[in-house]
């Protein structure tokens, strides 16, 4: 019969999220807070974890949606006295920098795209195209701002102007939270919020990521070689993995392909 001996050292488990795809509430297989939250929840609760590691490739998505996840990655490793650490694959950009910006110690590949600290409003215009075809537009509104960059009528320089100041606020949102978390990691002599990107060591260099590494090898440097890793991520539904909704998947993976896209991915 075997006996489990109670004095015997325990083996140390790291708990391992992974957060890939584009940041989005209610998205069919991307990231938000709604999806992650029984994820992010066990990852720091079950079998009390030595550190919870984020393995990340998002380009980035929704500004409200990245500081929901965050903030409760943020108030569960306070919470539990957890720590946290970003390994950055491909590219964590935009709300997938705020994201890893959530971790106490950022990691990334030397090949790695990290930053994009902006904010993003991309539309269209087709006012042109619906009078050639005889298509008349008809809203109807109470308030004077209730119809705003109506992409069926010429744009108006009162709603750019509006969508600008928007965007200016979330944008110094999003600075805040950055330089809140990374201090005076950041270099001084740089602009680092102009929407720039920054590939592996020069990220390094600028302050938004800590070191070279991957992984495994650096939570065994971290835990010891006997570490344990439970990894947590999100599943397809049934209905999903048997080809249901493929019309709105495939506008989905369209989707994602064009986000990581803007990053040469």
């Amino acid at each position: 019969m075997v006996r489990l001996n109670p004095f015997s050292k325990r083996e140390k488990t790291v708990a391992v999220v992974r957060l890939s795809g584009v940041i989005a509430a209610g998205s069919r297989g991307g990231l938000s807070d709604e999806s992650l939250a029984p994820l992010i929840e066990k990852a720091f609760s079950r079998g009390k974890p030595s550190a919870v590691a984020l393995i990340l490739n998002s380009p980035g998505g929704s500004p409200v949606q990245s500081a929901l996840i965050g903030a409760r990655i943020r108030r569960l490793a306070d919470d539990k006295n957890i720590p946290v650490f970003a390994f950055v694959e491909d590219v964590a950009a935009s709300g997938g920098y705020w994201l890893a910006a959530s971790a106490d110690e950022i990691f990334v590949d030397r090949s790695s795209i990290v930053g994009s600290i902006g904010v993003i409003s991309a539309g269209f215009g087709a006012q042109d195209f619906i009078a050639r075809h005889g298509i008349e537009r008809r809203v109807h509104t109470a308030g004077k701002s209730k119809s705003m960059m109506d992409p069926f009528r010429p744009e108006k320089e009162e709603d750019v102007a509006r969508l600008s100041s928007m965007l200016e606020q979330i944008h110094e949102v999003f600075i805040d939270h950055v330089k809140t978390r990374r201090g005076a990691k950041l270099a001084e002599d740089q602009d680092l919020f102009t929407g720039e990107i920054w590939v592996g060591q020069k990220a390094i260099e600028v302050g938004l990521a800590d070191t070279v590494g991957h992984l495994v090898p650096e939570m065994k440097k971290r835990f010891g070689e006997k570490v344990r890793f439970r990894r947590y991520e999100q599943r397809r539904s049934m209905w999903r993995r048997f080809g249901a909704s493929l019309s709105q998947d495939a506008l989905a993976g369209l989707e994602e392909r064009a986000s990581f896209a803007r990053f040469g991915l």
